[in-house]
């Protein structure tokens, strides 16, 4: 009987399917190494706002307390946004006729809302509250960057999932004391990993050294802790 097919074609389907393999292969690390870039991520990416408020300003050179402006932050998983009377307490008295601070006055003297534009935003399915992670020893910067340093603010992370699971397996390299937490200049000690340990055990945060039993180091990684 003749032969069909060329010799030559096992060699081209072999060649085929291996070089398929790899597209495939070269596409997913593209397409996750884009996944993780600042172009999807907005990580490092100013945003233009209403007004360009300076957390370096107001937090990191005049000691401005985080809470005076995000006044939910302790008690609720919102940290809440000032209301413009917030803005005014001070800029009824000072920089009264900068043009800079003119939609402040207006949305003042109009009662509408300054219309900010999100910079850390979570999917409608992901759980986040704020108390908790406050009363647990995660400050400010461990999520939101040096704040303190920001003229204008930024995303200083990617906020996905597998950098919030770091944090969940391995509290001890991010927890700080709670007199610290709104620190907007904070920097880890240098011995943050015992310190670390300590506080993990001081505030009963779940973790593999300090666990009453498995449930309960389970729902620091268990999905219904955050997808609900």
């Amino acid at each position: 009987m003749a032969q069909i097919f060329h010799r030559s074609t096992n060699t081209v389907a072999r060649v085929s399917i291996y070089g398929a393999v790899v597209s495939l292969l070269v596409l997913s690390f593209v397409l996750y190494g884009l996944s993780a870039s600042p172009y999807y991520t907005d990580v490092n990416q100013p945003k233009d706002q209403p007004v360009p408020f300076s957390h370096r300003h107001h937090a990191g050179e005049l000691g401005i307390d985080c809470r005076y402006c995000h006044t939910s932050v302790e008690v609720s998983p919102f940290a809440g946004l000032p209301p413009t009377k917030t803005c005014m307490t001070c800029h009824s008295q000072i920089w009264t006729n900068s043009s800079m601070l003119e939609p402040v006055r207006s949305s003042y003297a109009t009662g509408k809302s300054l219309e900010w534009v999100r910079v850390n935003a979570l999917p409608d399915f992901v759980y986040f509250d704020h108390s908790i992670h406050i009363h647990k020893g995660v400050g400010c910067t461990t999520c939101h960057g040096p704040v303190g340093d920001m003229p204008l603010t930024w995303k200083a992370n990617t906020l996905q999932m597998s950098w919030c699971l770091d944090c969940h397996r391995n509290p001890e390299n991010y927890v700080r004391r709670r007199e610290d937490v709104f620190k907007p200049l904070y920097e880890p000690p240098a011995n943050q990993e015992e310190l670390g340990a300590q506080l993990v055990r001081e505030y009963n945060i779940p973790s593999p050294e300090n666990c009453a039993h498995l449930k309960k180091c389970q729902l620091m990684t268990n999905c219904t802790t955050c997808h609900r």
